[in-house]
């Protein structure tokens, strides 16, 4: 299943997402080299849907285009056939960043095989980092993902934003699989299809390569707003729900995308509900607080308790493939300093 290259195919600076079939036959790693090593590993297209990371590589890669890249990388291009329906994963396929090792529900299929045989050969060789970049389809901020707290993960991420949430990591995700082994981050780009979002990617793409080391020293709290990742919020599947048609039993909040890295008070209104509680909220550890989080008095949808949340989307498909949204809390800065 996966493709092995150690050049670029002929047409890969300038393919567009949705035809990449045309010269890729699937999910492909690329072994180019640099004049420093160990290499930089980067995969864009984990969901085919979502490809500011692929043209901010590719914007990269001209730009050095009969040159020597400034350290060794490694690409990963990941769902070629979702990315030519535009779609995040077709349904026919597991999430292609659920498939990673310490995958339990997917462990089986072809595409966990094709990520194992990835992570073996990017860690066979001293690795200096591990990039997996995303957009979202919410009204989001730029900001990095990390699974450590330690002090050369943080400075990656910092390279892209001050926003930075840490999140121990869903089992079967790429940033997951490396983050106990190398600085590893996934970055969330905003919404695809806007320019100015594939330069961020291709701004810290640039970054990364040129970074000879990571300071010894921690990020300074004051550059840097931490925030905790406590909840992830799925609606439950047997309920039907909306954003527009009150018929269902849930009907969200039309703009509830615009809740997004706001810090709500108890109290902060969802939508409405004909269900008990039809949310279903996983804590890390994978117990289940959405009467912690959430109350359905009066028919109303309403947060039980402060909380942040990101990835809040209007997008139904998405919300049933992934989830609604995660719920955070701010990381006092003493915490940070101890980082």
């Amino acid at each position: 299943m996966l493709t092995l290259l150690d050049a670029l195919p002929d047409g890969f600076l300038n393919t567009p997402a949705r035809d990449l079939h045309q010269i890729l036959p699937g999910p492909t790693l690329i072994r180019l080299p640099g004049r420093r090593v160990p290499a930089l590993f980067v995969s864009v297209l984990l969901h085919g849907n979502e490809d500011s990371g692929w043209v901010g590589l590719q914007q990269v890669l001209r730009e050095h285009a009969g040159r020597t890249l400034p350290r060794a990388m490694t690409v990963l291009v990941g769902n070629v056939q979702a990315a030519r329906a535009g779609l995040r994963r077709l349904d026919a396929q597991p999430d292609y960043n659920r498939v990673w090792p310490g995958t339990v529900e997917h462990a089986q299929t072809p595409e966990a095989a094709a990520m194992a045989q990835v992570h073996r050969l990017v860690m066979a060789s001293d690795l200096f980092a591990a990039i997996d970049l995303h957009n979202n389809t919410g009204l989001n901020p730029h900001y990095g993902v990390v699974c450590s707290l330690d002090a050369a993960s943080l400075h990656l991420a910092r390279l892209f934003s001050r926003t930075v949430v840490w999140f121990r990591g869903l089992a079967g995700t790429q940033t997951a699989s490396f983050a106990p082994r190398v600085p590893a981050v996934a970055l969330e780009c905003g919404k695809p299809g806007h320019p100015a979002n594939a330069e961020a990617a291709a701004r810290f793409i640039t970054a990364a390569l040129e970074l000879a080391e990571f300071p010894v020293h921690g990020v300074p709290a004051q550059d840097l707003d931490l925030y905790h990742s406590v909840g992830i919020v799925r609606v439950r599947p047997e309920l039907s729900f909306s954003f527009a048609d009150e018929g269902a039993q849930v009907c969200f909040d039309p703009r509830l995308d615009h809740m997004n890295f706001r810090e709500l008070d108890a109290g902060a209104v969802f939508g409405r509900t004909r269900h008990d509680m039809p949310l279903d909220v996983r804590d890390e550890e994978g117990r289940n607080v959405a009467s912690e989080f959430f109350s359905t008095e009066g028919g109303v949808l309403r947060l039980r308790r402060a909380a942040m949340p990101a990835m809040l989307t209007l997008d139904e498909r998405v919300v049933r493939q992934d989830c609604l949204c995660y719920l955070m809390e701010r990381v006092p800065s003493g915490r940070v300093k101890r980082a």
